[in-house]
């Protein structure tokens, strides 16, 4: 049987997206007549992203508790209550042979409903300290596919499969890449590169820094590729020139990658486990602001196997200069970081995650046989 029903779910950020993409295509590779449909909160970013990937998606009315007292608060009983019914209704008319959820609190009413009802379902968690919508649902699934050792804490140990997260796969090849692209940028290739990326919208903290060491950069002979975000790109592309090109957002990361000898970056799970392929020194500088800390538990997991530095936003005045004079003037310390982060890389992630998933399929076909 190929004409297989999937039912996929992961929103509220790119690090959720992307994944459900990734496993749904690489489904699809393997079932081409199979059906596809993407479930999201009303309101989030999956509702533009799925469609333009070529997938429909339904929209749940639900949204996450907040950490204080607020009227949202108030709602949520009555929103959950809303998407459990939505969700019942969504399984019923497209009857999926299986539903896979990747974080977001859509997947939390819709995997829910289905495992009730006796629909294989499995999780795939990005970070080393999972939401809360994965920690609830660990009870319910049958797998839970993470990327991280040590998450037996969070979820029952049985289910847990290490696959590492799904990548984009032309980040595999990036050697051959690089003699067909290097100039890109227009470096002079008597300097070393820093690549600063600092997500699709920026980092404020990352560009107030990068801001404030452009003449130290310089006095070191480092040039700069800085993509500083869409929000604050009017504010410095002022400083495009010579030893800085600056961008709001770079399409094709693999030309960045491939141009640079050091990173600067966040520490969303997604972003860990593509670095991890490209083996290059990688300066995290962790968001404080997203939920349990999780950026800054993910670098320490990379930093705690000697293949990362990690630079929290609140000491990067007094440490940033000495870190990175340590790695730039250390051939062998640059070698050891790209190498020992590469070693942690898990390229085959998505293929080894719908291995599971197909087993899954098989397991069912055969009760029910």
């Amino acid at each position: 049987m190929s004409s297989y029903r999937f039912i996929l779910s992961g929103g509220g950020t790119g690090g959720h997206i992307y994944p459900a993409i990734a496993i749904a295509k690489e489904l699809e590779v393997r079932y081409p007549d199979a059906k596809f449909l993407f479930v999201g909160a009303k309101d989030k970013m999956e509702m533009e992203k799925i469609p333009q990937a070529g997938y429909e998606i339904k929209g749940l009315w639900i949204s996450g508790l907040q950490r204080k007292f607020t009227f949202k608060n108030l709602m949520f009983p009555f929103k959950l209550i809303h998407s459990l019914i939505v969700s019942r209704s969504i399984i019923k008319d497209f009857k999926p042979d299986m539903v896979i959820g990747t974080g977001g609190y859509a997947s939390g009413p819709l995997l829910t409903v289905a495992s009730s009802k006796g629909i294989p379902c499995a999780v795939q968690e990005q970070n080393s300290f999972p939401g809360i919508t994965n920690k609830v649902l660990g009870k319910k699934v049958q797998k839970i596919f993470v990327a991280y050792h040590g998450l037996e804490r969070y979820f029952p140990k049985e289910k847990i499969v290490i696959t590492g997260n799904p990548v984009r796969q032309d980040l595999l090849n990036l050697t051959n890449y690089k003699t067909e692209e290097e100039g890109f940028f227009s470096q002079n290739n008597d300097r070393k590169t820093l690549f600063v990326m600092g997500g699709s919208l920026g980092a404020r903290r990352v560009n107030q820094l990068v801001e404030k060491q452009l003449n130290f950069f310089k006095q070191h002979n480092v040039q700069v590729i800085w993509q500083c975000g869409k929000l604050y790109y009017p504010e410095y592309k002022k400083y495009h020139g010579e030893f800085v090109k600056v961008y709001d957002f770079i399409n094709d990361m693999k030309l960045a990658y491939v141009s640079s000898d050091f990173i600067i970056s966040r520490s969303g799970a997604i972003s860990v486990s593509e670095l991890a392929l490209v083996g290059k020194p990688v300066f995290f500088i962790p968001s404080p602001n997203v939920a349990e800390d999780h950026q800054t538990k993910n670098a320490k997991a990379v930093v705690d196997k000697k293949a990362a530095i990690l630079l929290l936003e609140d000491q990067l005045d007094v440490a940033f200069e000495d870190a990175f004079l340590k790695v730039l003037s250390c051939e062998e310390l640059q070698h050891s970081l790209g190498e020992n982060f590469k070693a942690l890389a898990l390229p085959n992630a998505t293929k080894d995650i719908v291995d599971h998933l197909e087993q899954l399929l098989k397991n069912r076909k055969a009760a029910q046989s």
